[in-house]
């Protein structure tokens, strides 16, 4: 484990895939991730790489030869070199390796680097092609946040805020893979009330909405997140049935669709980088 800290917060995140464990605020004492209790769900923070949710019959296509990977890819159980550079920053690194060649055959450098500034806890994404050919890859990020955080409130009494109060249209998952129609989120200006039931059909998946800032709030105290991103056109929230959490996933990729060819080059959301070439993303999130 790595231990960054400063003056407000302190976070801690495992060599194991990268994933951030722990988020508190030391002025108040409040943790804001989820305990990671394996009878919802043991994780916390996972990255998905080099693919997000999952792949028709877990199998994709490159060049005329079939590969398998299951749902978020290998990355998450994958373990990661760490370096801290100082008390509030950390970098975890990520190389291809025998075993990852036989599933995705692509050459890279994934490194997650975690910083804290005041309140705030940045979150970035840096892939690099260190091959000579394309880099095909999805990235997403997968935080759960405690909900409730405060003794005494209740799952219900708790609620997500968008920044932007278009009307969302959530796609629909059949058996892990989207749909070919969305229905409307129930949002009422920009709010978006939680309770269980939201997730009893499995993850709520919104493509290219303008929001880029989502709040966790609750109508009996003043404490909460302010989540922010920019530059990811998919979005998922989920959480496990009944379990006291509320997952804020922006993602560079996505799940296949249900009529999708396999085909790695014609997936939706892919990323195509050329040799020697570099490509981030960050997530933010505020504490109050």
């Amino acid at each position: 484990m790595v231990t960054i800290e400063n003056e407000k917060l302190k976070a801690v995140i495992s060599s194991k895939g990268a994933e951030l464990q722990s988020l508190i605020n030391k002025e108040t004492g409040i943790e804001y991730m989820w305990s990671g209790d394996v009878a919802y769900w043991g994780k916390h923070s996972p990255v998905l790489f080099p693919i997000v949710g999952s792949l028709k019959a877990d199998t994709y296509f490159y060049k005329e030869k079939a590969y398998h990977l299951s749902r978020h890819g290998f990355a998450r159980e994958k373990i990661f070199l760490k370096d801290q550079l100082s008390l509030d920053e950390a970098v975890f690194t990520l190389t291809q390796d025998t075993e990852t060649l036989a599933l995705y055959p692509f050459a890279f450098i994934l490194r997650l680097r975690y910083r804290l500034d005041d309140n705030q806890l940045t979150v970035t994404y840096e892939v690099s092609n260190n091959g000579y050919d394309e880099l095909l890859f999805s990235v997403g990020a997968h935080p759960a946040f405690a909900v409730p955080v405060v003794e005494g409130t209740d799952y219900d009494d708790y609620y997500l805020n968008f920044n932007s109060t278009e009307q969302l249209y959530r796609w629909k998952l059949q058996d892990g893979l989207i749909a070919d129609h969305a229905v409307p989120l129930p949002t009422q200006d920009g709010i978006l009330p939680l309770a269980h039931e939201l997730f009893y059909e499995d993850a709520i998946v919104l493509k290219h909405m303008q929001s880029n800032r989502i709040a966790i709030g609750c109508t009996k105290h003043a404490h909460g997140i302010h989540f922010n991103f920019n530059h990811f056109p998919f979005f998922g929230i989920w959480a496990a049935k009944d379990a006291n959490f509320i997952c804020l996933e922006p993602w560079c990729g996505i799940a296949d669709s249900v009529n999708s060819n396999q085909q790695l080059t014609d997936k939706e959301g892919i990323n195509n980088m050329p040799a020697n070439s570099k490509w981030q993303r960050s997530w933010m999130v505020e504490c109050f």
